[in-house]
């Protein structure tokens, strides 16, 4: 037997009141005897009713729901960041629709396209980049955006993070500091503007502040992933480097692994800075010392931050900057 659909006519029947009355209650309206509110409760309970969430948005003009782009659904820092905008979604009563990217320019575009075919009352974007394409998309739809764990260097769009060239600065520092002299930057591509003009200037900056110089053979870039650490190992040997800060945390359980295996002892003859504090800092052996991004905090935050755009309430700011830590761990001396 196929299930009927229960319909705002029928609650409104069986209650014995008017749609528009069921529709208050349904809604959160205050303008309902208690009384009447239970009443109609209890019928939307007992008949199973759900509320015709397209049907909702049509009316209103707003689906309640947000669109959210992740570059890799299996990678902690974004599935962290991703549990803290579900939280808040959840509690402003938002549906999320999630959509991954691939890390791919040209499949970001049309997943942001997708996302506004479907309505979506605002995005989030976790990418690292904000291609030039991806841009006119945001600036070319009305729909609000924000960045969680990124930066938008022309700050266009809204975006919540850390102060990412003092937090690799007090890294890097930390690794001179200790006594080695050749400290690798590993940074995700150079074509980011989060790598290339806020983590690598907090490099520089402390090699400067320490009055080392700066030398190209020790900054490398690689995709965010553990199989491209344990390739980068042999590189970092060879370029002499006896330390490095590292920008993902996979790539930094990679080169870890690659230096045990080459009977590299940590944190005695490598030491080894993650960047994000995922859960995998904790699993490694030795467990990785890094820079604490507070990431539930950032989805959050960015999530709120979206509520308020999406609902045009008045904004301080449009970036918001978190604190940050470096957790001591076994991976630094």
């Amino acid at each position: 037997m196929e299930k009927q659909t229960i319909t705002i006519y029928d609650v409104a029947r069986e209650a014995s009141v008017s749609m528009a009355t069921v529709s208050r209650v349904v809604n959160g309206n205050p303008n309902v005897k208690p009384a009447t509110r239970k009443k109609v409760l209890e019928v939307i309970d007992r008949l199973d009713y759900r509320p015709n969430a397209v049907a909702r948005g049509l009316a209103s003009k707003k689906t309640t729901t947000v669109g959210l782009i992740i570059p890799d659904v299996t990678n902690m820092f974004f599935s962290s960041l991703a549990r803290g905008i579900d939280d808040v979604a959840t509690m402003y009563k938002y549906n999320i629709i999630l959509a991954n990217s691939d890390e791919n320019s040209q499949k970001e575009v049309q997943v942001v396209n997708n996302l506004l075919a479907k309505q979506v009352d605002g995005l989030i974007y976790m990418g690292h980049d904000i291609s030039d394409s991806i841009r006119s998309e945001f600036s070319r739809s009305k729909t609000p955006v924000v960045l969680a764990g990124s930066i938008d260097p022309d700050q266009q769009v809204g975006s919540v993070n850390i102060d990412y060239i003092a937090a690799v600065a007090a890294a890097t520092k930390q690794l001179l500091t200790s006594g080695n002299k050749r400290v690798a930057f590993v940074s995700g591509p150079l074509t980011e503007a989060l790598n290339s003009q806020y983590r690598l200037r907090g490099y520089k900056k402390a090699l400067d502040e320490a009055g080392v110089a700066y030398d190209e053979s020790l900054v490398f870039e690689s995709q965010y992933s553990y199989q491209s650490g344990l390739a980068l190992f042999e590189r970092l040997q060879k370029a002499k480097a006896t330390a490095a800060i590292v920008s993902d945390d996979e790539v930094a359980i990679g080169i870890l692994n690659a230096a045990r295996d080459a009977g590299v002892k940590i944190p005695e003859d490598f030491e080894i800075i993650a960047s994000n504090n995922t859960k995998l800092t904790e699993m490694s052996r030795p467990r990785m010392t890094s820079i604490d991004q507070p990431l539930y905090d950032i989805g959050a935050v960015a999530m709120r931050l979206l509520t308020k755009m999406m609902n045009k309430e008045e904004i301080d700011e449009k970036t918001i900057m978190l604190g940050y830590d470096i957790t001591e761990r076994d991976s630094t001396k």
